[in-house]
């Protein structure tokens, strides 16, 4: 079946192509008569629009590439549902792309972006993107880094202070009197990782008599904390830690289920425990754990009007917006 075009519509609706192309871009400037009765001519022909070929005239797209780390992580989750919403009620759309910590696929995301000729991209990069961001920027896209600050200021981000967010956490453990503190996570090539060690260094370091261990992972993933924790439990109890960091709320989830599986270590009595993001599953665990909450949805938001406010106008400074976290006590720690 052929397909319908724009002048199909306009001959049944007894309009110019113009017209019918004003109702579809800019139908303030119609007649509200006319609109109706282009509107009934697209619904008896079934006419879509071709939006790919309007917006490579135009050059401008209205979808938005958004690349995250790891979209298996409630917290990306959160991020992309909050710039999602907000870009849906400004008219464009966002384009998902998951990297899985890979820097190829993060390079494969920004090729694809860059073909489709989106109209800007937010990524919370894995690698060192700056360079590929500025040929982007060359070609007309915007780049907004999310949960995470650009180095040099030369791009807008939107992220949270997570040098305070590891120091948070730990001075919570501190504050409870313990002093065999271990950092769970990694790699530490992601910067946010080695922002919280940083945090969890600087204030063990103000705690005479306190210790930090770290114990890196492969990965931010359930299963490596299980893996971390497995290898904790089967240390003699006088050598374990008598508390944990977890650099995010998923390492923290296998780290509580490897403790808790055998019934052998008591959270929070032996060992207790903290992690970050705040994600659901925080407080619905059998043993609801402590963390440091970031705001997820805000940031997407955020990230979302600064890319439309800098693709309006090219010449605005690069912002950084850094949120502070927040410490929310729970059961894997009790109260200071």
């Amino acid at each position: 079946m052929p397909s319908v075009s724009v002048r199909d519509v306009a001959a049944l609706a007894g309009v110019s192509v113009g017209t019918v192309s004003n109702v579809l871009n800019r139908p303030d400037k119609v007649a509200p008569s006319t609109v109706g009765r282009v509107q009934v001519a697209i619904q008896k022909l079934g006419f879509v629009r071709n939006d790919a070929a309007r917006q490579l005239r135009a050059g401008r797209s209205r979808a938005i590439g958004l690349v995250v780390l790891d979209v298996g992580n409630p917290f990306f989750t959160e991020l992309a549902r909050g710039a999602e919403d907000h870009a849906s009620d400004l008219g464009y759309s966002i384009i998902l792309g998951n990297s899985d910590e890979k820097a190829d696929r993060e390079s494969a995301y920004l090729d694809l972006f860059e073909e489709q000729r989106v109209h800007g991209v937010l990524i919370s990069p894995y690698g060192d993107v700056v360079p590929r961001l500025r040929r982007l920027r060359d070609r007309g896209i915007r780049a907004v880094l999310v949960d995470r600050m650009s180095a040099d200021t030369s791009f807008s981000s939107v992220s949270v202070d997570d040098v305070a967010g590891g120091a948070m956490a730990v001075e919570h453990l501190l504050a409870l009197g313990r002093r065999r503190i271990a950092f769970v996570g990694g790699p530490f090539e992601i910067r946010q990782v080695a922002d919280r060690l940083e945090g969890a260094r600087q204030a063990v370091a103000q705690q005479e008599g306190a210790t930090l261990e770290v114990i890196p992972s492969a990965a931010l993933s359930v299963l490596e904390g299980r893996d971390a924790g497995a290898s904790i439990v089967a240390r003699p109890s006088h050598e374990r830690p008598d508390a944990l960091f977890a650099a995010n709320d998923l390492i923290a989830t296998g780290l509580l289920q490897a403790l808790i599986m055998q019934g052998t270590v008591a959270v929070p009595d032996e060992i207790a425990l903290i992690g970050y993001d705040d994600i659901d599953f925080a407080s619905a665990a059998v043993v609801p754990f402590s963390s440091i909450r970031q705001p997820s949805r805000l940031m997407g938001e955020t990230a979302v009007q600064i890319l439309l406010d800098e693709a309006d106008d090219p010449e605005l400074a690069p912002r950084q917006v850094v949120y502070q976290p927040e410490l929310v006590v729970r059961a894997s720690t009790g109260s200071a």
